[in-house]
């Protein structure tokens, strides 16, 4: 696994269910194409998988 993971909101979670909207809030995402440097641990893991669908990943 990587060091660091590297987050940008690429979709809006305007339409999202509001459990999505917290979980892009809770990575620290709040604009559209924002990027946030995260940790690379099984916690924001599996927070990216369940919104997967608004967000890019790179592995730094």
């Amino acid at each position: 696994m990587a060091e660091k993971l590297k987050v940008t909101l690429v979709k809006s979670p305007i339409g999202a269910i509001p459990k999505h909207k917290a979980t892009v809030e809770a990575l620290g995402l709040k604009k559209l194409n924002k990027t946030v440097e995260l940790p690379d641990n099984e916690a924001v893991r599996g927070m990216i998988w369940h919104v997967k669908h608004l967000v890019k990943v790179e592995e730094i």
